[in-house]
């Protein structure tokens, strides 16, 4: 589930999510990676995200699902993390607001990895990792298990398009951390 931002704008897939999957798929051929494709990517219209979410994982009808959220993607998966099945939630640098409700998590699991230099910057969306990590904490609260890690000198993107997906330093490492929760989730 891919990110957003305050602009209405029709959705896309990212180029960090892009470039992941690029390298993840072929690393674990038994596992389907479906993209989310927001009618509109705004978190001014979150429940629209939220919409199209349930019915992408409708769509896919999977017995198990881990979803795995980018940024905004994070809030959103997290609010469809009770759909049954879905096993957890893998957010990659998500936005955890605290308004957002975390009930959806309860009898799932929660990992986060956020890049250490994370930030908004003017015109550029990000999310700081405080952020994310108060959102992991309050899910912690809750007895949702998981884990939380900082890659340090890695930024909001992983990836950025210039014709095609170009990896940002320490994209190796999101790489590698996530396949690490693939592995576990196989």
């Amino acid at each position: 589930m891919n990110g957003g931002r305050a602009a209405a704008v029709e959705g896309t897939w990212s180029a960090s999510l892009e470039w992941l999957v690029g390298r993840l798929a072929p690393r674990f051929p038994e596992l389907r990676f479906a993209e989310v494709k927001y009618r509109i990517k705004s978190w001014n219209r979150f429940d629209s995200c939220v919409e199209d979410a349930r019915q992408a994982i409708e769509r896919v009808d999977a017995e198990r699902t881990l979803l795995l959220g980018f940024s905004m993607g994070g809030a959103v998966a997290i609010s469809v993390a009770d759909d049954p099945r879905v096993e957890g939630v893998l957010g990659l640098a998500p936005w955890i607001p605290d308004r957002l409700s975390l009930e959806p998590l309860r009898g799932r699991r929660l990992d986060v990895i956020h890049g250490s230099l994370d930030r908004a910057f003017p015109g550029i969306p990000g999310v700081s990792p405080a952020l994310s990590r108060r959102g992991f904490d309050r899910a912690q609260a809750l007895g949702v298990p998981g884990t939380y890690t900082l890659i340090r000198g890695a930024l909001h993107a992983i990836a950025l398009r210039a014709g095609r997906p170009v990896p940002l330093p320490r994209a190796g490492v999101w790489v590698n951390q996530i396949a690490t929760r693939l592995e576990q989730f196989g």
